[in-house]
Formats: structure tokens, sequence, C-alpha cells
């Protein structure tokens, strides 16, 4: 993921992990073990229905339970508020780039830009080589962006809707987009995680992607694998659907190859190094003003006026921004595709992202995050249990911190010294942060990326996770290569 062009010496330097001697480990462990019976039990009651606000209270419930814990542990309120405060502040710009995913989805959408897409795709992607594409493509911008947040919140979602057109499952299409684009993220030298990972392990860039290679590419290319095969075996509505679906799509909007401009204007800022929220603002502004040029009709409807003026105009733009807007089709089957919440459909996200912010920070405050970690290094006699104990670390931390950024700082500050003493180089430590921090964020509904995607891409973590292959079987590839001594880097003048 990439927010900042400096984000990473910001993490890796003002990062600050909270010890408390006080605190033991079961009393660290309990506040995670209340949250988990709690989200259980709610989503079991809500269903798909719990991420609209029930999660969100009971991770500031956990947060309570935290503070408890920490308060008859002599940690202060005012030392948790702090890290509270410290970790909400830290998510600020992904908060700010998912209010300008909706508000550019908006606008993509009445200017028909995303219905081009899909207009497209329908022509060129078949069923077969959908999904298997999907990965292909997503991971080729992510590796160009070095942003699987980019990625998602642009061409995944024209793969989406895509898919849907399609008759195949979102679940499905997600978790490929997700596989391409985390791995992407991973691969790319101007990703902010990829960076992160060898400055906090002590080791260098390039030298960390050449060593993260020995187990990504085997794991992406299982994946590729795995969705060729679902792409053989899938039903799908096949063409006699698409043709109709491409019908409606042609009279409900002015479809034009011109229209690609504007995404292809975002694609090119990103790769210039542009801020991801400055290239979303103008992707979002250009959208706004194709949808005047291209899709009048649209426009003057969603504010149920006879002529565009000026007022008008600017009134059906602002709505597409803001809140719900959706365009009518003679297919009833798309109608459903072509509705967007604007920024308002962001603020659930939004919402849930806070609240894991006050659990992760409550957590950290007093001391739970250091504690946790620690216990699981000492339980790393071996050389494959220090992997282990790597892995298990960056996935506790994902599920209790929330943010994907502490999945790699406080393991990576934690177990440096480990795997120097073990005669292990620092390349072994980034790519195993890599391999089991970075990409398994996404499969954590309360997490920052897990948040973020599953409302950008409108498909629910559960609904995905089976699916995002790349993503859950990473950490498997790691301790797999650990367990047989595959491509174990030494330090010089060391043996194992």
């Amino acid at each position: 993921m990439q927010e900042d062009n400096n984000i990473s010496n910001i993490k890796a330097n003002d990062q600050n992990i909270v010890k408390n001697k006080e605190l033991n480990i079961w009393e660290a462990l309990l506040p995670v073990f209340v949250l988990v019976g709690m989200l259980a039990y709610n989503v079991f009651v809500f269903g798909d229905d719990a991420l609209s606000g029930s999660n969100q209270f009971i991770l500031l419930l956990g947060g309570a339970v935290a503070a408890i814990v920490g308060y008859f542990n002599k940690v202060s309120y005012k030392q948790m508020m702090a890290e509270v405060a410290e970790n909400v502040k830290s998510t600020s710009g992904a908060l700010l780039i998912l209010l300008m995913v909706g508000a550019l989805a908006g606008t993509w959408l009445i200017s028909g830009i995303i219905p081009s897409m899909i207009y497209y795709g329908l022509q060129i992607l078949n069923p077969t080589i959908f999904l298997a594409a999907c990965v292909i493509i997503c991971a080729i911008i992510s590796i160009a962006t070095g942003s699987s947040w980019t990625t998602a919140a642009t061409v995944g979602i024209a793969l989406i809707g895509i898919g849907e057109a399609l008759g195949i499952s979102l679940g499905m299409t997600a978790g490929a987009v997700l596989s391409g684009a985390y791995f992407g993220d991973k691969m790319s030298p101007l990703s902010d995680t990829t960076n992160l990972a060898p400055a906090m392990a002590g080791g260098e860039l390039f030298s960390h992607i050449k060593y993260m290679a020995y187990t990504t590419v085997p794991t992406i290319v299982v994946t590729l694998i795995v969705f060729i095969i679902l792409g053989l075996t899938i039903d799908t509505t096949g063409e006699a659907d698409t043709s109709s679906i491409v019908s409606a799509i042609n009279e409900s909007f002015n479809i034009s190859g011109w229209l690609f401009i504007v995404p292809i204007v975002v694609i090119l800022l990103i790769l210039k190094k542009t801020p991801p929220l400055l290239a979303l603002l103008v992707g979002t502004l250009l959208g706004g003003v194709a949808a005047l040029i291209a899709q009048p009709e649209i426009v003057m409807s969603i504010t149920n006026a006879d002529t565009l003026t000026f007022e008008s105009g600017y009134k059906g733009i602002m709505k597409a921004l803001t809140v719900d807007v959706a365009v009518e089709t003679t297919n009833t089957d798309l109608n459903d595709l072509f509705t967007s919440g604007g920024m308002s459909g962001m603020l659930g996200t939004i919402w849930l992202i806070i609240c894991a912010m006050v659990f992760g920070g409550v957590m950290d405050g007093i001391g739970a995050l250091a504690r946790i970690s620690q216990a699981l290094l000492n339980l790393a006699s071996s050389v494959f249990g220090l992997f282990a104990s790597t892995v298990a670390s960056c996935l506790a931390l994902n599920v209790t911190a929330s943010d994907q950024y502490l999945a790699l700082v406080v393991p990576g500050k934690m177990f440096k010294q480990a795997y120097e003493d073990k005669g292990l180089a620092p390349e072994n430590l980034s790519r195993t942060l890599e391999d089991s921090g970075t990409v398994t964020s996404v499969l954590v509904p309360w997490n920052t990326c897990g948040a973020y995607h599953s409302g950008v891409l409108g498909v629910g973590v559960g609904e995905y996770f089976v699916y995002a292959i790349f993503n859950w079987l990473s950490p498997f590839m790691t301790l797999l290569f650990a367990a047989f001594r595959i491509k174990i880097k030494q330090l010089s003048g060391k043996n194992l």
C-alpha cells in the first residue's frame, strides 16, 4: 500500500512500542479473547449486517476491556488515550483516501467511465480466463503504482462490475483482484510496506525484493493455477445474457473509448509518484467534467432538471460526489451494479477503522502488544521456531492492532536481534514480515486494509476470504521454506 512517499520513514522512526513489566501474558491476551468471542457472537446474531455498526461498538468494548486491564496494571488513562490518538492520527491519510474513492466512484459512474470499462471488458474478457486475467492485470498495475489500495479503487472496481455482469461470484472476483494487487504491492519498490520491512529488519530494499521473490513467485503461480481451474469449472450467465447486458449498457450510457483518458491520467499521475490522494482528487474532478460532456442526460436526471444549466450541472455532480446516486437500465441485474454511495457510502468503513484504532491504541498503550510479541519470541528455540513466531506475531498484530504497519514495525523491532543471534541475514526477517504481515491484513474485517478493500469493492471479507488465495497462502509458503531450509540466507561468516 502507498499512502505517502515518506510514510515508511515516519512509521519506522516515530513508532513507539510501549512495554509494561507489570503485565503478564494472560492479561495481555484477555482483551483479545474477549474481543474475538464478542465479535463471533455478534456476527452470529447479525450476519452480514454486523459491519453496519454493531461490530464497531464491539471493538470499543474490546478497547474498554483492555483499558480495565491497563488500569489494574498501573497504566494511566492519559497514556492509553495518547496511544489511541497516535493510532487514529496514523490513519488520517487512509480515511481521506476512502472519502475520495467514494467521490471518484460517483463521478466515474455517472460519466460512463465504469460502464465503459464494463462494456468493453465484457467483449474482451470471457468467463474462462477472467479470474486469471484479474490477477495479472491487478499485479501489473500494483507493481507500477506500488499501491494495492489505488489498484482496488480504480481497476478493481471495474473488474468487480465485469465479473458481476458475467455472473461470476463477487467473492471470486474480489479474491482475484486482491491476490494480484497484493503481489504487486509486495514486489514494487514504490510500495511503502516494501520499504518499511527492510528498514525494520536492517536490510536493503532491492536485496529484500530479490529475496522475497523466492516465496512470492511460487505463491502467485499456485494462485494463478487455482484461478485458471476455477475459470474452467464455474457456471456463468453465458454469451446470450452477456449480449443483453452489453446492449443495456449501450442504451443507458454514451459509451466511448475517449472516457478512458480519465483513468489513464490517474495511473500516469501515480506512476509519476503523485500522492494517491491528489491523484484520486484529479480523477474525481475529471470524472465530473466527463459526466457533463458525455452524459448530460444522466446529470439532469439526478436533479430532475429539464435542461442542463450551471446550477443543475453543479447539483448533479455534487450529488454524485457525496450521496447515493443510481442509473437505471433496461436490465434489472445492472441496476444494483450502477449505484454509488459517494463519500457518504464510505462512512461505515471509516467508522470501523476509527473504532479498530481505538482498540489497537489501548492495547499498545497498556503494553499488551509488546508483551504478546515477547511471549512469541520466547518460544523460538529453533530457526523454524523463530520464523513461526514471527509469522504468529504478525498475524496476531493484524488482528489485535488492526493495522498492517504495526504488524511490520512491532515484530520487526522485537525479532531483529534474535535473527542476528542465530546468524540469519536481515532478508529473512523482512521477507517473513511481508509474507505474513502485509498480505494478511486484508483478511481481517476490522483491520484498516480489510475494512478499506471491503468498502471499496463492495464485497465482505467473509465473501472473498477463501478466494484471496495469494494472501492466505503466503504465510504457509514462508513457513515451508523455513521448515526445509530453502533459501535461508546467513550472515557473512556465520553458520546455522
